[in-house]
């Protein structure tokens, strides 16, 4: 499913390098499994955002990804936000990508989502929307918020969602965040800087980007995806705070 290394690297902080291969991104989106609908609006959103200046992204991106917790990228956030749990979390996913054949490094952090989508993505259409379905309520929620903010990075984890083959109401997400409080007000998140901070994977694991340093490969064995096997992540939708 190619088209989950698109939405990989479109979650991912903006590089210059995402400008060479618009064409072949736009291929890949028309050539996907995704709805004529949703094929449009994600093909909008690829020329829409490489067309515009990339400081202006890359600026809007930290705002929107990078302030608060309501919209971390990092799937176990939105489970056990900072307590410890995370961390055993965190190292049952890691134990769970390498019966797979994958090798990250010792600095990365598993539940980033673009990582975990460039992941899905080698183990067969299968075995993808499964692992979509795992974490379809997280994807939601992220939609939800979005709209919320009038982001058309929505489009993205609608994408995700449509993928998944689940069936959502995202009606029904929406209104649980329309009571949600803002977490990225100077306010809130100073209260953040006040938190202790929990180390996971060694005492300098989350000081840089979580980007893979060995990326999955296609020779990787597809009949190897374990699910996340994850109970509380149908729950995600009823934990609003973050």
């Amino acid at each position: 499913m190619q088209v989950l290394q698109v939405i990989s690297l479109l979650l991912d902080y903006p590089k210059v390098e995402l400008l060479e291969v618009v064409p072949e991104l736009r291929t890949l989106v028309r050539a996907s499994a995704l709805s004529t609908a949703q094929q449009e609006a994600l093909d909008d959103f690829i020329v829409r955002r490489t067309s515009g200046d990339l400081m202006d992204w890359q600026s809007e991106y930290d705002g929107l990804f990078e302030r608060g917790r309501s919209l971390s990228l990092l799937l176990f956030e939105h489970v056990h936000g900072e307590s410890r749990d995370r961390g055993q979390a965190m190292v049952d996913l890691m134990q769970q990508y390498q019966q797979a054949g994958l090798e990250i490094g010792v600095k990365e952090l598993p539940d980033y989502i673009p990582l975990y989508l460039e992941f899905l993505a080698t183990q067969g259409d299968d075995n993808a929307r499964e692992g979509l379905a795992e974490v379809a309520h997280i994807l939601a929620v992220l939609a939800a918020r979005l709209e919320q903010r009038e982001s058309d990075y929505a489009v993205l984890f609608k994408s995700l969602l449509e993928l998944a083959q689940v069936e959502i109401d995202l009606s029904d997400v929406r209104a649980q965040v329309e009571s949600e409080k803002r977490d990225d007000t100077p306010k809130e998140l100073d209260k953040v800087w006040e938190e202790e901070m929990v180390t996971f994977t060694g005492n300098d694991a989350t000081s840089t980007c979580p980007t893979a340093q060995n990326r999955p490969a296609e020779g990787q064995r597809r009949d190897q995806y374990v699910p996340l096997n994850l109970d509380q992540l149908s729950n995600v939708k009823n934990a609003a705070d973050v």
